[in-house]
């Protein structure tokens, strides 16, 4: 690498280059390109260094993001990989998904009078940077301590978990209910927006670490956490938010309609979309609907594009102003041809002789004053209903906490919604059981249960190291 220190004097951010849409909205390539190491530089070189970074204080797991921009500007890229690193022990997964315009990104001084750095896309460049160059190190790990640490659920929260206390030389075990490791990074989020080769990549340097994982273990079923409880010191809980939840409306038990869980998993995980390479059966819909307004929709909606469909709707209650997915993600949805219905919200789904669904029954809507999230509530306009044609709904709607585990664990506090309740550093109110991610919070992105899971990690090294018998 030759390439020196760059300066900076344009105060915009450098551009990502990505797959034409009409191209991308027919295959599951992924459609950002990523930074080349000159465009990486001289993003990074936007970084002003402030004495007391802000946009650290908004990383959910506090990434030293001024010194692996340093190190980037100046052509240490697989440095700052591993910069990255010491908080984040999945920065090509954070790099891609991680909602950075809400949350380190939104705290950059340039933003204020410019845009802010493009701290993700180079995080991106950074790890992917590392791994394709086969520069990848080992970081040190303390001496083991014999001490045997339970992790329930291979998703960002647990894989955290994992990477935490293996360098702190505990012995880690992580039981995955799936036949692949990953969670959400495996079966909710698509090929084209997260390649299944990267996330498998970031698993497998666990596992060189020291790691294991052993799949196709359903904690609550083929082990309970007493049983665990019997041979690990202690255990974290990180099965996610997976059970689907519906809108009970009739004609729901219709053929073609689908929780997008159902949907998204058979596709991503169960590799539908290469069919008939993998035998997993999907609908493929020609007038597909899905209904809902976050990035589950957007995954949803772009999949089905890209399975074939003609034409794909996105039925949404509120306007655009309220839509929750990532602005990057609706932005691509517009760009591939998703259409959005706004102000429109499912009453009834109607089938045909056999059994499969034809049709939706819709509200229109307008907005009222504004309810508990802080949006303006729907209100529905009378007599304004109409059918909307249709061959394949999918429900993204939201998920519901998973019971199999918490139901089977006795003394396990749930609130209302069956959520695992759970102290801000992760302690349940059963002794020695930490739990993080969205079976504590409910649905949400993946660098919140990453940041639940070092905050868990973090305090069961404290706890484990006082020797302390007070919980």
């Amino acid at each position: 690498m030759s390439n020196p220190a760059v300066k900076v004097s344009k105060p915009g951010r450098t551009p990502m280059l990505e797959q034409p849409a009409k191209v991308r909205a027919r295959n599951f390539l992924e459609v950002p390109l990523g930074y080349t190491p000159e465009m990486a530089q001289t993003e990074a070189a936007r970084c002003i260094q402030c004495k007391k970074p802000a946009c650290v204080e908004g990383c959910p797991v506090g990434v030293k993001i001024p010194e692996f921009l340093k190190l980037l500007r100046e052509n240490h890229f697989a440095a700052a990989a591993r910069k990255i690193k010491e908080t984040n022990a999945l920065p090509a997964v954070c790099g891609r998904v991680c909602p950075q315009e809400s949350q380190c990104e939104s705290k950059c001084i340039l933003g204020k009078k410019s845009e802010p750095v493009a701290i993700g896309r180079c995080e991106r460049f950074a790890a992917d940077y590392e791994r394709e160059q086969h520069l990848v190190e080992m970081p040190p790990k303390q001496p083991p301590n014999g001490q045997k640490i339970a992790v329930v659920g291979a998703g960002p929260a647990g894989l955290t978990v994992a990477g935490d206390m293996i360098l702190l030389g505990y012995d880690v075990t992580v039981f995955e209910a799936f036949h692949k490791p990953g969670g959400v990074l495996m079966y909710g989020i698509p090929e084209f927006r997260l390649p299944k080769a990267i996330v498998e990549h970031e698993v497998e340097y666990l596992v060189q670490l020291g790691v294991r994982i052993e799949l196709n273990q359903v904690i609550g079923k083929t082990l309970t956490i007493e049983e665990l409880l019997d041979d690990f010191v202690a255990i974290f809980i990180g099965v996610g938010a997976g059970l689907p939840m519906f809108l009970n409306l009739p004609g729901e038990d219709l053929g073609g309609v689908y929780s997008a869980n159902e949907y998204l998993t058979r596709s991503n995980l169960m590799k539908a979309y290469q069919f008939p390479y993998y035998d997993t059966p999907i609908i493929r819909g020609q007038n597909v609907c899905v209904i809902g307004g976050g990035n589950v929709a957007m995954d949803a909606a772009r999949t089905a594009m890209r399975l074939g469909a003609e034409s794909v709707k996105i039925v949404y209650r509120r306007s655009h102003a309220e839509l929750p997915a990532r602005a990057e993600e609706i932005h691509h949805a517009e760009e591939e041809g998703i259409e959005f219905l706004f102000l429109t919200n499912p009453q009834q789904y109607l089938g045909n002789e056999q059994g499969k669904v034809r049709a939706i029954i819709c509200n229109k809507m307008e907005l009222g004053e504004p309810d508990a999230s802080g949006r303006r509530r729907p209100v529905k306009i009378p007599d304004s209903s109409f059918e909307l044609p249709t061959d394949c709904v999918i429900v993204a709607a939201g998920a519901l906490a998973n019971p199999l585990l918490t139901k089977n664990t006795p003394g396990l506090e749930l609130n209302q919604r069956g959520y695992i309740v759970a102290t801000e550093n992760g302690r349940t109110s059963r002794p020695m059981v930490w739990a993080g991610g969205d079976i504590v919070t409910g649905s949400a992105t993946v660098i919140l249960a990453m940041g639940a899971g070092r905050n868990a990690a973090q305090d069961m090294n404290a706890f484990l190291q006082q020797n302390s018998k007070i919980w």
